[in-house]
């Protein structure tokens, strides 16, 4: 938890409406530093809990008006999320993303939102693709995705036809990439 410990020690993360845990912060690890680690040392606001505890999306439920906001690196016109890899190529190992985004999705009021840039490599790349290539690895299929954020906008796909998520998409995607995303919108959805 980069930064958080910072901003504890800052006030600024209280915990003072947290419904399972008042006035505590919880994680599985905490502490980027020996000045971190100082502080969380015997300072009873901060709680470590195991990885199946903190991790467990009933647990996280739990918590009404639960926003869980997660990084991606692709997400297809259909709204797949790709976090892990682009195609068969692994780029980062597994983490809390999909039980966070579950946690979130089932909380009462509950937001799961996925943050991305529009293009990757000097804007020559979209990072909103038509669909996703053969052998990619989705992270959160398309009948959980939410709320898509780039540097373009938010689209909001929850509840909505592939169709409607796929004009959302393309209005986030990078301007460079918008008319063959549209193109191949037509060819995919539009029969």
């Amino acid at each position: 938890m980069p930064g958080c410990v910072g901003l504890a020690r800052r006030g600024i993360i209280t915990s003072k409406y947290a419904e399972l845990h008042p006035g505590r912060m919880v994680a599985s690890h905490m502490g980027n530093s020996f000045e971190d680690l100082e502080f969380i040392e015997g300072n009873p606001f901060f709680q470590l809990h195991s990885y199946e505890y903190t991790n467990d999306p009933k647990v996280i439920a739990r918590h009404d008006d639960m926003v869980s906001i997660n990084g991606a690196l692709t997400v297809d016109l259909s709204g797949q999320i790709g976090v892990y890899a682009i195609g068969p190529n692994v780029y980062s190992g597994t983490g809390g993303q999909l039980a966070y985004h579950l946690g979130a999705f089932l909380s009462k009021r509950g937001r799961a939102v996925t943050v991305l840039p529009s293009a990757a490599r000097g804007g020559t790349i979209s990072t909103i693709v038509p669909h996703f290539e053969k052998g990619q690895i989705v992270s959160i299929p398309r009948e959980l995705a939410d709320t898509i954020v780039t540097d373009q906008g938010v689209a909001y796909l929850l509840g909505r036809s592939v169709r409607e998520r796929a004009e959302a998409l393309i209005e986030v995607a990078h301007p460079d990439h918008r008319d063959r995303l549209r193109e191949e919108a037509k060819r995919l959805y539009y029969p």
